[in-house]
């Protein structure tokens, strides 16, 4: 298998990488066949609706969960819902690791976020798979913080910029829809606000735990 002799990257590291940025990215998401076939949420599909309930109000039971569920047992149901997003996600990030895709993204991917939310590159997929998938996204966050590969602290920084505004290409695409006929500037500022917010939503915690450190040695020395 061919390197890079500057970096040690195997080659089919960076075509991995950017394969799988690509399919996270949500840039084909609304693109036309066959290109749609290359993204996370319309791979990932829908359940198929089960049709009218036989009840006074007939309404639509969208999926095996039903209508009108409460309590843990439509909680149990909902989370079911959420395994396939993240079984197909796990096994994408694992498949883009053996291809030693992570390891690109560690070498190439660091000199951008570090200055940016302080972060190494290999949270660079993870952060692109979250922009589709909450619930993906936080899976492959706590596989980064079990593996060693980001700290506690970088896991909080990590959780802020993913809590704020979670699943955004996904969540803006669906039900953000329903206010594109009332804008009058184009699609994409909305999205690129957002993506901001969730920059400084990410730096802000950053600066707490620096704050927090910075506090805690000075506590650390006036003890001595």
């Amino acid at each position: 298998m061919s390197k890079n002799p500057e970096s040690g990257v195997r080659k089919t590291g960076v075509i991995s990488l950017i394969l799988a940025l690509l399919f996270f990215s949500g840039i084909f998401k609304n693109a036309p066949m066959p290109l749609s076939a290359f993204d996370f949420t319309n791979i990932l599909g829908t359940f198929g609706e089960l049709g009218y309930v036989s009840d006074d109000h007939g309404l639509l039971a969208k999926d095996f969960r039903g209508t009108n569920g409460v309590g843990v047992r439509d909680g149990f149901l909902f989370s079911l819902s959420l395994i396939p997003a993240i079984i197909f996600a796990l096994g994408l990030i694992k498949i883009v690791e053996d291809a030693e895709g992570l390891k690109v993204a560690q070498k190439l991917l660091t000199p951008l976020l570090r200055p940016l939310l302080g972060l190494p590159g290999i949270c660079g997929l993870s952060l692109m798979v979250s922009l589709q998938s909450v619930d993906a996204g936080a899976a492959l966050t706590k596989e980064l913080h079990d593996n060693g590969q980001i700290n506690n602290n970088e896991r909080l920084i990590y959780t802020g910029f993913q809590f704020s505004g979670g699943g955004l290409i996904t969540n803006y695409f669906s039900s953000g829809a329903a206010l594109f006929p009332f804008l009058h500037i184009p699609l994409i500022i909305p999205l690129l606000i957002v993506l901001l917010f969730k920059f400084l939503a990410g730096n802000i915690i950053r600066i707490l735990l620096l704050y927090l450190s910075q506090e805690s040695q000075t506590n650390s020395y006036s003890d001595k």
